[in-house]
């Protein structure tokens, strides 16, 4: 460590948090890095293609840049365009394509090697998103080709048997599209229904498929086994056996908790799973480890979101100046 360059920070994640974060550091003058594993905000590049943001424009504006959409909610590809245009405008230090592969904390300073570098820094920010592990089912046959835990676009699926798993945003807007472009779609929901909180402009539109036979749903069920051409349902009328060509399970995603585990972040013994952190400043039980966005929520995914995380970039940064001081 002796001749390397020490970072003030280095941030993990270059998704829309991360690039918050950079922005702050930026503005204090802060010695950092950012890198990310894929793309430029590559958890929205793994969005459906189609995909319309819950929020609204100007609420997912950061670093003084303007978001301009057509209509009132963006979609993927302008959101994907305007972090584009933030990264650029701000000159931030993004590197891509580069996976953290270990971190360790020796005395005051932690080592971060990754697929391509070694940093050496003062202070870690993971922003790593929950988009990159997907929620297993842990059933046989999830491993087929058939099966995928991502969705692009309706056109492979038009005139297959395809059954959904999962009854949020993503399901729902899966079992239109693929049901849309003629494919024949069965939903499984762990529930009594689709979630509440779906898209208030979805939400009818896939109660009323279901309710008219067009979109067929089996509710309070799980699937049991995935087989090659068919896929077994456990119900609270017993099993039952579908003829099926796809398996599109949007069961959800989870944090990266190998780095949590790797830094010696704490988590919660409840289900949750939620790493400690002080919600003032966002530090965790390791001082010099932060926590960003969703990540902070560990396996409840749905109450942190860009818009209410944003605020975490200048909460982490003002804790680090003072530090300094």
């Amino acid at each position: 460590m002796e001749n390397q360059e020490i970072l003030d920070v280095l941030i993990i994640g270059g998704g829309p948090i991360g690039l918050a974060c950079g922005i702050e550091c930026e503005k204090a003058g802060l010695n950092y890095v950012i890198v990310e594993k894929g793309v430029l905000t590559n958890s929205l590049f793994n969005y459906p293609l189609n995909m319309t943001f819950f929020s609204t424009s100007e609420k997912l504006e950061m670093g003084g840049i303007p978001f301009m959409s057509i209509s009132h909610k963006p979609t993927r590809t302008e959101a994907l365009e305007y972090y584009r245009r933030v990264a650029q405008t701000w000159k931030l230090k993004v590197r891509l394509y580069e996976e953290v592969k270990t971190l360790k904390k020796e005395q005051n300073l932690f080592e971060i090697i990754t697929s391509k570098d070694t940093y050496i820094t003062k202070n870690v920010i993971l922003s790593t998103g929950f988009y990159d592990l997907p929620n297993l089912m842990n059933v046989p046959g999830e491993e087929l080709p058939k099966v995928t835990h991502y969705y692009k676009e309706p056109w492979p699926y038009i005139g297959q048997k395809v059954l959904v798993v999962g009854g949020g945003n993503s399901a729902v807007d899966v079992a239109l599209e693929t049901w849309r472009k003629g494919a024949e779609v069965t939903m499984v929901l762990k529930d009594e229904s689709v979630d509440p909180n779906v898209k208030y402009w979805v939400k009818p539109d896939i109660e009323n498929r279901i309710k008219e036979g067009s979109i067929k749903a089996f509710t309070h069920s799980l699937v049991k086994e995935i087989r090659e051409k068919e896929v077994v349902v456990n119900t609270p009328n017993g099993g039952v056996t579908i003829e099926n060509d796809f398996v599109l399970a949007m069961t959800g995603y989870v944090p990266n908790f190998a780095l949590l585990d790797q830094l010696g972040v704490e988590l919660s013994l409840d289900e949750k799973r939620q790493p400690c952190y002080d919600q003032t400043n966002q530090e965790s039980n390791v001082p010099g480890v932060y926590l960003a966005g969703v990540v902070c929520g560990g396996l409840n995914t749905r109450e942190f979101f860009i818009e209410n995380s944003i605020i975490h970039a200048e909460q982490i940064v003002k804790h680090i100046l003072g530090k300094k001081v």
